[in-house]
C-alpha cells in the first residue's frame, strides 16, 4: 500500500487552467473518490495521477517516489476506463495477460497470476471466452482482472460503472470495493454518481472549475458540506435564505421566511456576523411531521403535492409562500384524511448554514 500526496497541482490545456493549485493527501489502502460535474477537472486529476498528462506546476508523490515526470509505464499503476477497452480478437486470459506479457513476465508465472487474478473478481470459468460473449458486468470484472494481475502500486478507475445498467452497478459497487480491499490497493475513482461515491468510498473530494471544494467521509460531505456548491450536488436538500441573529462556537441562530432557525456551520472557519446573509441547508429526509409543533425549528404549513413511493413518500410542504422538500419513511401523511394543517420540525444538528 502507498500514499498519494498531490501538492499545489496545476495543469493547463492552452489558456484552459483545468487544475488550479491542488494539494490531496490520499491513504495507503484507501477507496477515494473524486466527484464532481462535468468538466470540474476529476479526470484530469486522475490522468495525471496514471502519467498520461503532464502538469505545469506542482508534484505528485507516491509514497516516497516523485513521479510526476515519469512515463505511465513505469508507474506501475492499474487503469481501468470507461469502455473496458477490452482486445476483441483475444480471449479473455489474453486480455488480462497483456500487461504481463509486456512486462516479459515468465510465461508459468503469467498463468498462475492470470488464473489468480480471475478467480478473485469471479471470471475463472470465462477464461476460454471472448469479450463479445460476455455481458457487460462480466467484461467489467475482466478490466479489472486485467488492472489487478500486474499488482499495481495503486488502482484508478475512470467511471468504470457508467456503461452498465442500473442493477448491474448496484452489484458491481460492492464487487469493486471488495476487491480494493482484499488487495488492500490504495484506489482512485472518478465518478459523477453519488450514489456511488456515498455507498462504497473511504473519503472523496469534490471538485468544481479545477478546485477542491471539501474533502471529507461520505457521511461530513452529505451530512455536514461546507459550501452550497457541495450541498446541491450531493443529494437533495432545502435551501432556505437568511439572516444571522446571533450564535456561539459551531451553533448559529438564523431568521429565514418560514421562522428560526438554530442550526450549525458547515464550516467552522467561516463565522458570520450578526446580520450576515447565510442560506440555511436541510436534508429532505431530515424533517419530522407532526400535528404539534415541536420545542424548535418547527415550520407551520400544508401538504400540497405528494408522491408515495411505497417505503417513502416525497411531499411538497407548503408554508406561506415556500415550498419545502420532505421525505417522509414509512408514510403516514400520504391520505387526504391525514392532511391539515401540520407542523415540519428539524434537529438543529440537521440544519447547516452555509456562508458561501
Amino acid at each position: 500500500m502507498i500514499s498519494i500526496r498531490i501538492q499545489n497541482l496545476t495543469k493547463r490545456f492552452g489558456t484552459v487552467t483545468a487544475l488550479h493549485h491542488l494539494d490531496l493527501t490520499i491513504e495507503p489502502g484507501e477507496l477515494f473518490f473524486l466527484l464532481g460535474p462535468s468538466g470540474c477537472g476529476k479526470t484530469t486529476l486522475l490522468r495525471s495521477m496514471a502519467g498520461f498528462y503532464i502538469p505545469e506546476e506542482g508534484s505528485i508523490m507516491f509514497g516516497e517516489e516523485n513521479v510526476t515526470r515519469l512515463a505511465p509505464h513505469k508507474r506501475n499503476t492499474g487503469m481501468m476506463f470507461q469502455s473496458y477497452a477490452l482486445w476483441p480478437h483475444m480471449t479473455v486470459a489474453e486480455n488480462v495477460a497483456f500487461g504481463l506479457e509486456e512486462r516479459k513476465v515468465a510465461r508459468p508465472e503469467i498463468t498462475r497470476r492470470v488464473g489468480e487474478a480471475l478467480e478473485s473478481v469471479r471470471m475463472g470459468q470465462y477464461a476460454a471466452r471472448r469479450p463479445n460473449q460476455l455481458s457487460g458486468g462480466q467484461q467489467q470484472r475482466v478490466a479489472l482482472a486485467r488492472a489487478l494481475v500486474i499488482r499495481p502500486r495503486c488502482l484508478l478507475l475512470d467511471e468504470p460503472l457508467s456503461n452498465l445498467d442500473a442493477k448491474l452497478r448496484l452489484e458491481m459497487r460492492t464487487e469493486i470495493r471488495r476487491v480494493c480491499k482484499e488487495f488492500k490497493l490504495t484506489t482512485v475513482y472518478v465518478t459523477h454518481d453519488q450514489k456511488e461515491a456515498l455507498s462504497i468510498s473511504d473519503r472523496m473530494a469534490i471538485l468544481e472549475g479545477g478546485h477542491i471544494l471539501q474533502v471529507g467521509t461520505p457521511r461530513e460531505v452529505y451530512g455536514r458540506p461546507k459550501r452550497k456548491t457541495v450541498a446541491h450536488f450531493i443529494g437533495e436538500t432545502d435551501f432556505i435564505p437568511g439572516r444571522v441573529l446571533g450564535g456561539q462556537g459551531e451553533h448559529v441562530v438564523v431568521q429565514t421566511v418560514v421562522g428560526k432557525f438554530e442550526g450549525v456551520l458547515g464550516d467552522p472557519a467561516e463565522k458570520p456576523a450578526a446580520g450576515a446573509e447565510v442560506t440555511v441547508s436541510i436534508r429532505p429526509e431530515c424533517w419530522k411531521i407532526g400535528h404539534e409543533a415541536s420545542g424548535q425549528n418547527s415550520v407551520p404549513g400544508r401538504i400540497g403535492e405528494s408522491v408515495y413511493l411505497g417505503e417513502v413518500a416525497q411531499y411538497a410542504f407548503v408554508s406561506g409562500g415556500t415550498t419545502l422538500k420532505i421525505f417522509e419513511l414509512n408514510p403516514r401523511f400520504v391520505g387526504h384524511a391525514a392532511r391539515g394543517d401540520l407542523f415540519a420540525s428539524v434537529d438543529p444538528e440537521d440544519v447547516v448554514v452555509l456562508t458561501a
